[in-house]
C-alpha cells in the first residue's frame, strides 16, 4: 500500500540523501538474484535508518532480520568508533552475500552475523543495545519485543518495520491471518507499555520509533 501519492513520494526521495554506491550495487544484486526482493529496505528507508542511527550514535546495534544486509549497512553508518552491530537471520543461504557486502563496506569488522532463530539467539547475546531494528517474522514481533526490552539501554531506541502491514491493521482481520493478528498485538504493546514512548510513521509499510524511558 502507498500512503502518499506516487508523484509526491518521488519528490520526497529526490530531495532526500542520495543512495550510496555500494548500497545501489546491493540493491541491484538483490533484485537480480534473491527471492522476495521487496523485502529490501531500499533507498528512502535506508537513508532514514542511517540518519536515525547517526543521531542516536549507538555503541551497540541489534538487528532482527538481516535479509541481504541493506538495512544493517544503513544502520552501521551511525555506529560509534568501536561499536558493534549484531544481526540475526534464519536463512543461512544469504550469509555469504551479506558478508560480501559487509566486507566491501568500512564496517565489516564491526558487523557480527548470527544464523538461526532469533528467539533462541537473543537471550544468549551478552550485550546491551542502544538501537534495535525489528524486521523479521511478523508473528514473533511480540516475543522479540519482550526479549529485547531487558537488553535495551535507558534512552535506547527500537525501530519496528512493517507495522501497518499494507493497511491490514485497519481492515477486518481474517481469522487465519496470524501475521496481522500478531502485529495488532505488537502495536498495542508498544502503545500501552509504560517503559517506552512510541510514534508510528506511515513510511513505506509503516515504521515505529519507540524510545525506552
Amino acid at each position: 500500500m502507498d500512503f502518499i501519492d506516487e508523484s509526491l513520494q518521488d519528490y520526497v526521495e529526490k530531495h532526500s540523501e542520495a543512495e550510496p554506491e555500494l548500497l545501489q550495487q546491493l540493491n541491484k544484486e538483490t533484485w537480480q538474484k534473491v527471492l522476495q526482493p521487496r523485502m529490501l529496505s531500499g533507498h528512502y528507508q535506508g537513508r532514514l535508518l542511517s540518519i536515525l542511527s547517526k543521531i542516536i550514535r549507538p555503541e551497540n546495534i541489534l538487528e532482527i532480520g538481516t535479509y541481504t544486509g541493506y538495512s544493517a549497512l544503513s544502520l552501521a553508518e551511525g555506529l560509534s568508533e568501536n561499536g558493534e552491530l549484531h544481526t540475526i537471520d534464519i536463512n543461512e543461504e544469504l550469509h555469504d552475500l551479506q558478508r560480501k557486502y559487509f566486507n566491501l563496506s568500512g564496517y565489516g569488522k564491526q558487523i557480527f552475523q548470527h544464523t538461526g532463530d532469533a528467539k533462541e539467539i537473543i537471550p544468549k547475546l551478552e550485550k546491551s543495545f542502544d538501537l534495535v531494528f525489528i524486521d523479521a517474522d511478523k508473528t514473533s514481533y511480540p516475543k522479540y519485543f519482550e526479549l529485547v526490552m531487558d537488553k535495551l539501554n535507558s534512552g535506547g531506541v527500537i525501530l519496528s518495520d512493517n507495522v501497518l502491514w499494507s493497511g491490514k491493521v485497519v481492515e477486518k482481520v481474517d481469522p487465519n491471518d496470524i501475521s496481522t493478528k500478531a502485529l495488532l498485538t505488537f502495536n498495542r504493546l508498544l502503545k500501552e507499555d509504560s517503559r517506552i514512548e512510541t510514534i508510528v510513521l506511515p513510511i513505506r509499510d509503516g515504521l515505529t520509533i519507540s524510545r525506552k524511558k
